[in-house]
């Protein structure tokens, strides 16, 4: 399984995931400002991925502070957390784990410093572990709806490059096939980084995954063909009324789906679902450099001086969405805010294939 980010016990261990699919490197971060310019410079992105980096981070830089209490602890981890924070403003999973730390840290303000910093490392370590098992069962409820033979498209690269292992939009394929179905998958090849052709393409051409790279253009035509049967693609947030944010293209993907009736599933641990924010409107949506556009490989292909604008992402309404698949089962996109409340009979929500 690749592992596109580790803990180390003198860093936090990343895949350098701009140089694939023709170098594997790794890059030692030492303290949260390397590890933050690795999620800003998209050397490791996918949103459960930078959530299980950030956290590390934290935990990395925790080490070297200097503190005789829990509030000086604290008030020192304060612009660590800030920074990790506006790294990437659309995934919501840094956000997580920052709450999740920082419940950790209240829940224990009555241990001493150098205990704090141990169970930091001990939750940034169980938010990786958590993350695997998490996809392994979005996997599992997600292999209902492919039957054997089908083929699935994807969008960006939602696979373990993306997350602690295993993928969200790739683990339904991993498990359909370890169940004995045969699936094809047809990746977008995902402008303008190259998510789909770099990433995607590599980590399932290195699991034995049938895989082919297309233009972003050509879904449509393929659709219309007959030569897809369904679309699976991660999520960087979903909200509460279940309008998905993910990589730029997607919302394009959704709505052809929707025309050439095909099914259209986002994969989707519990941890990248903003149960605070009632709609899609509200998500703020990352505008990167206009060189991601202009220059392929370091090299320039439009006219010099031309406007460019380069949303990392956009929002698919829910209405598009055929199913939510998370760890707890595959939900309509009505049903995701029911997820929030305790005391909810699973069960009766789960759609079945």
């Amino acid at each position: 399984m690749v592992k596109a980010v580790q803990w180390k016990e003198d860093c936090v261990r990343i895949l350098d995931q701009s140089r694939l699919p023709h170098e594997v490197t790794y890059i030692d971060c030492t303290d949260y400002l390397m590890v933050a310019e690795t999620i800003k410079t998209l050397k490791i992105r996918g949103a459960p991925a930078i959530g299980i980096a950030a956290a590390m981070g934290l935990a990395r830089t925790a080490q070297d502070i200097e503190a005789s209490s829990y509030e000086d602890f604290v008030k020192a981890l304060k612009p660590v957390m800030d920074t990790l924070l506006q790294t990437r403003p659309t995934a919501v999973n840094i956000k997580w784990a920052m709450q999740r730390m920082t419940r950790l840290l209240q829940k224990n303000r009555d241990e001493t410093v150098e205990r704090l910093k141990e169970l930091l490392i001990e939750e940034a370590k169980a938010i990786l572990e958590e993350d695997i098992e998490v996809n392994r069962a979005i996997g599992v409820w997600g292999a209902q709806f492919i039957r054997d033979g089908d083929t699935v498209l994807t969008h960006c690269n939602a696979g373990a490059l993306a997350t602690g292992g295993y993928g969200t939009a790739t683990a339904p394929i991993l498990v359909a096939l370890e169940q004995g179905k045969k699936v094809r998958v047809i990746a977008d090849e995902t402008r303008p980084v190259l998510q789909g052709a770099r990433l995607t393409a590599w980590e399932l051409m290195q699991a034995g995954v049938d895989v082919t790279v297309i233009t972003d253009n050509s879904a449509g035509a393929l659709m219309r063909r007959g030569e897809i049967d369904l679309c699976i693609v991660g999520t960087d947030r979903t909200v509460r009324n279940g309008d998905v944010a993910n990589k730029i293209g997607t919302y394009m993907v959704a709505v052809l789906a929707k025309e050439n009736g095909l099914p259209f599933y986002v994969a989707a641990p519990l941890s990248s679902i903003d149960f605070s924010i009632p709609s899609g409107e509200m998500i703020p949506i990352e505008e990167r450099s206009e060189e991601e556009v202009t220059h392929i490989s370091g090299k320039q292909i439009t006219p010099d001086g031309v406007k460019v604008i380069n949303l990392a992402f956009d929002v698919t309404p829910a209405r598009y969405v055929t199913a939510i698949i998370t760890e707890k089962g595959a939900f309509r996109p009505k049903d995701i805010k029911k997820l929030a409340s305790e005391g909810i009979n699973l069960e009766e929500l789960r759609i079945k294939a």
